[in-house]
């Protein structure tokens, strides 16, 4: 008498078994995770932040502009770029202004010259000294 095992497709037409792929997705699933909590977390708290918090058109010549600088390291001065755009969003205007160091929040107040009359203004950014 003959035993019989169970019929099998795959060995039948040589289909091979394929690699585990689930402990390679598990391991780029927490890789992934993983950077993605790190980078959140540190380009959510950079050293220098700058926020604009108004623009005066004062004159055809003149644009004044209100800024808060919250830096991490008080030790040392950081330049801030200024810029006034025009109507079709050209640079009329631009001032590199260096705030000393001190306090780790301020408040500031400056007028940037410019060519012709702007319609807007705005801080660049600010980076150590």
């Amino acid at each position: 008498m003959q035993s019989q095992s169970p019929f099998d497709y795959d060995d039948r037409y040589g289909i091979k078994k394929g690699v585990n792929w689930v402990g390679f997705a598990a391991f780029l699933a927490i890789a992934g995770i993983g950077w993605l909590t790190w980078a959140g977390l540190h380009h959510s708290n950079p050293p220098i932040r700058v926020q604009l918090i108004s623009f005066t058109v004062e004159n055809d010549r003149e644009t004044s502009i209100r800024y808060s600088v919250d830096r991490n390291g008080v030790d040392g001065p950081v330049i801030c770029t200024l810029i006034a755009r025009d109507y079709y969003k050209n640079i009329v205007g631009q001032l590199d202004e260096e705030v000393a160091a001190g306090q780790g929040k301020v408040e500031l107040r400056t007028s940037v010259a410019t060519r012709i009359e702007a319609v807007n203004a705005d801080v660049l950014g600010c980076r150590p000294k």
